[in-house]
């Protein structure tokens, strides 16, 4: 008898509050917040972190390149002084 009160009572709230001023200022507020954002240029969590990823990737790369070139370069350098 009570969960029946406690529904009752939920179904009441819910239909005051849907139409209530409070439901029109939120579904305003919500649609200016849209606006807004979507003026800005906000990229989505899941862009973000690919981004990241593809960033880690491309310093790892770099790393190895620079790695690479002063190998090269010290050889170079080893055969030239040999002459």
């Amino acid at each position: 008898m009570n969960q029946k009160l406690l529904d009752d009572i939920n179904a009441k709230l819910k239909a005051v509050m849907a139409q209530s001023p409070a439901a029109d200022l939120e579904r305003n507020l919500r649609a200016m917040l849209g606006a807004a954002f979507t003026r800005l240029d906000l990229v989505s969590r899941e862009e973000f972190d690919i981004q990241r990823e593809v960033l880690a990737r491309t310093r790892a790369r770099l790393a190895e390149l620079e790695k690479q070139v002063a190998v090269l370069e010290s050889a170079t350098g080893a055969s030239a002084d040999r002459r």
